[in-house]
């Protein structure tokens, strides 16, 4: 039987090969917007920018100009008298007792969690996966039925009315969800670069040095923006653990805007504006790897 080659004319161009036909949509045919998606993102948009707008506009108001229009028509004439009010008083001590009492207790959350995570990653005996079934009970139970015993312990060790007061109990809540989510990122992470830097014969403290903390980045700063979100905004321990003025943090010290016969509402709100500036900072910078921190080890 005779060829193709052998069948074409001395001179003729050889046959063009066949073109490949592309599966897919169309060409020109655009997907369809997807409507009930932008009308949800809408919805959602304005839940939480009309407060914002709210909390903002209304800050600059006077008292008299809050009382007499409705706070979500623009004001005509904005002032600043009340972010003076608040800055003249004690906001500067309530701000930086909220910041140690912050930074304090994500620093002993970290400390604490990063270790006793990788112990568990690395560890499959019974006696620690006991220990940590135990840590995990606290997720369960809520500050407010503890109160008591830890007031007691708190007057018993003699730090009632101080900032300690508050960063020990609000670092021992934290330690429970920050134990999941970092033992849950270390188990990601391959045994084989666990073995390979036992080969090279690095020990414990310099596996968790050179492998454990480069890569647990995204979950520390989870465990850090959580810790730091809770701390910040805490006010159960600061009202039952402290007394004076010199240990009152931000939760506390929007009382001050309160009398008797009434309250400064525009004040109030001027100080709570200050207050989120620096936590809704935080947010913005560790937001990239809050998700990715919280949904560790759930693809397993």
């Amino acid at each position: 039987m005779a060829t193709t080659a052998a069948l074409a004319e001395p001179g003729a161009a050889p046959p063009a090969a066949p073109r490949r036909v592309r599966r897919g949509r169309p060409a020109g045919r655009r997907e369809k917007p997807n409507w009930l998606a932008g009308v949800l993102a809408t919805v959602w948009l304005v839940i939480v920018a009309v407060p914002l707008y709210y909390l903002v506009s209304a800050s600059l108001r006077t008292r008299q100009d809050y009382l007499s229009t409705s706070p979500l028509t623009p004001t005509g004439e904005p002032t600043g008298e009340n972010y003076s009010t608040v800055l003249s008083g004690g906001f500067a001590q309530y701000l930086l007792n909220n910041v140690i009492v912050t930074v304090a207790t994500v620093a002993i959350v970290v400390a604490v969690t990063v270790p006793a995570a990788y112990t568990v990653a690395r560890n499959a005996g019974r006696t620690v996966q006991r220990i940590f079934s135990v840590m995990l009970i606290g997720l369960a139970i809520p500050a407010q039925a503890t109160i008591i015993p830890v007031y007691l312990l708190i007057t018993q060790m003699r730090l009632y009315d101080t900032l300690l007061a508050i960063i020990l109990p609000t670092a021992a809540f934290a330690l429970p969800v920050a134990l999941l989510v970092m033992t849950n990122s270390l188990r990601d992470i391959p045994s084989e670069l666990y073995e390979a830097q036992t080969l090279d014969g690095a020990g414990p403290l310099a596996v968790l040095r050179h492998l454990v903390l480069p890569l647990a980045k995204p979950a520390i700063t989870t465990v850090a923006v959580f810790t730091a979100l809770n701390a910040w905004n805490g006010f159960l321990f600061p009202l039952v653990l402290t007394q004076s003025r010199d240990t009152r943090v931000l939760t506390l010290g929007l009382w001050d805007f309160q009398g008797q016969f009434g309250t400064n509402v525009p004040g109030l709100l001027a100080a709570v504006t200050l207050s989120v500036v620096p936590i809704f900072v935080l947010y913005l910078v560790g937001r990239r790897y809050l998700l990715s921190g919280l949904t560790a080890g759930f693809g397993k």
